[in-house]
């Protein structure tokens, strides 16, 4: 198994990408803490997990990641339950579709809190763990709209591109004490927001991609599996598109 005896804290792993990864991470041996915007969301999401396999260690913790006071007490606690935090996925986010012009101080700040400043806080706080430990593995979240862009809702590209920045800067200064920081840039992904879209607009979507799909949550999240591994001990820095070349 590529994660056995490994511990990870995976944000935003209550459903879609997120509990896919969760559940890469849990087949292949890793002890995984996901975290959910509610206390509610976060057990409904173990006790699903377990009820699939009892084995699988998993735990959920609802901390406001875009406090860092709040996040760093959590994850405190789960180092020293564990004794360590190997691998970090910073995946919690959200976003907003309205044109520039509707588009709220208050949208444009709730996107940034959550999908950057949780980002940095979640990172600040596990590095001086791994810096102790010798390594780790920081993994972020981005999007394809993280390199191109979109037409509408400015704050969730914005905040994309600015995770990639974060993810090369860190990587480089994080390098030297064996931690290694990447990201993953999904393309369009079957998870709920694209299952309500009706057939009439998914068919011209899946024939703009070259591979004639849209993403499955799964090959996300396996991309996530190989980036946390061993496999990739010499990827650091690497913003990964999984899109079917979906780009424009």
């Amino acid at each position: 198994m590529l994660l056995e005896n490994k511990v990870a804290v995976v944000t935003g792993g209550t459903r879609g990408i997120g509990y896919a990864i969760v559940k890469e991470f849990l087949k292949e041996g890793a002890a995984v803490v996901l975290c959910g915007s509610k206390p509610e969301t976060a057990e409904k999401a173990v006790s699903s997990l377990k009820n699939e396999n009892d084995r699988w260690k998993v735990s959920g913790i609802s901390p406001d990641l875009t406090n860092y006071e709040s996040t760093k007490a959590a994850f405190d606690k789960i180092a020293s339950e564990f004794g360590r935090i190997d691998v970090l996925v910073n995946n919690a986010g959200v976003s907003a579709r309205e044109p520039f012009t509707s588009y709220t101080q208050e949208m444009f700040s709730k996107v940034i809190d959550l999908n950057l400043t949780a980002v940095y806080n979640c990172s600040r706080a596990v590095v001086d763990g791994m810096k102790e430990k010798g390594g780790g593995v920081i993994l972020n979240t981005s999007s394809m709209v993280g390199t191109y862009g979109q037409p509408s809702g400015i704050a969730y590209p914005t905040s994309k591109f600015a995770v990639n920045g974060f993810t090369l800067s860190l990587a480089r200064e994080l390098g030297p004490f064996g931690i290694r920081v990447n990201a993953v840039a999904p393309g369009v992904t079957n998870t709920d927001m694209v299952k309500v879209l009706p057939k009439e607009v998914i068919e011209p979507l899946k024939q703009s991609i070259p591979l004639r799909r849209v993403g499955e949550p799964e090959d996300i999240a396996n991309a996530f599996v190989f980036l946390a591994s061993e496999k990739a001990s010499y990827i650091s820095g690497v913003v990964l598109h999984v899109d079917g070349l979906a780009r424009t």
